[in-house]
């Protein structure tokens, strides 16, 4: 190539800078292996642990200073895992289809959650139970929906969570723009039944946001998000 094609070459090429002018995004790819790799390596549970450490606490401290004191839990990822499904779906999202290839996918999230094989997670359990026994009444605010109640009551129970104050699903058909709107709602039909939530717990920002909790506590969750 001539000196002048070269030239003419390399004002006609896109500038390999351009592309710092913009945010690039996180390859998928590398977010799905280390998002893996945190579960993986213990770390995910640790983090998950100091979470209700501090959660614990704090129901443990308020728990004699209010009238008819109240915990709030999140289902999925916050009191029970779902970590079969989401390894087999490698972090994508099938609300219908059969799941009967474990550990292998697709698996649909509400075939799995009909199974009601989800496990406690033991540092959840454990502040259940000490929540029970300083007379916290706990419920369970849950974005599943109401034709899931008696696969998810049975879940829970096979799982160690017992006489709880309330479960409280979606309505069937129903949608918000976000989880929060229904949620935060819930919280406040429990207060207007004469009950003080000392505390709100679940994985999500959206678990905690609109309110209706003296305190909310962010689970650590790479691995999806509900607005």
């Amino acid at each position: 190539m001539g000196r002048g094609a070269l030239i003419a070459a390399m004002l006609c090429a896109p500038a390999l800078g351009a592309v710092t002018a913009h945010a690039v995004p996180v390859n998928v790819g590398d977010a799905a292996i280390a998002a893996k790799a945190y579960h993986d390596s213990g770390t995910y549970e640790r983090d998950f642990a100091s979470v209700i450490q501090e959660a614990s606490e704090w129901v443990r401290l308020r728990a004699a200073h209010v009238r008819r004191p109240a915990l709030v839990l999140d289902i999925d990822e916050t009191s029970l895992s779902n970590w079969p499904e989401i390894a087999a779906n490698q972090f994508a999202y099938f609300r219908e289809g059969r799941c009967d290839t474990l550990p292998k996918g697709p698996c649909g999230v509400e075939a799995w959650e009909q199974t009601a094989k989800a496990e406690a997670f033991p540092a959840m359990l454990a502040l259940y139970g000490m929540a029970q026994q300083h007379d916290v009444a706990v419920f369970f605010v849950t974005g599943r929906y109401e034709r899931e109640r008696t696969e998810t009551a049975r879940n829970l129970e096979a799982s160690g969570y017992h006489n709880w104050a309330g479960l409280v699903l979606r309505p069937d058909g129903s949608h918000t723009a976000s989880a929060s709107n229904y949620k935060s709602a819930a919280r406040q039909k429990i207060e207007q039944d004469g009950y003080h939530i000392i505390a709100n717990i679940g994985d999500q920002p959206s678990d905690l946001a609109g309110g209706y909790a003296e305190r909310g506590f962010l689970l650590p969750n790479p691995f999806y998000r509900v607005p």
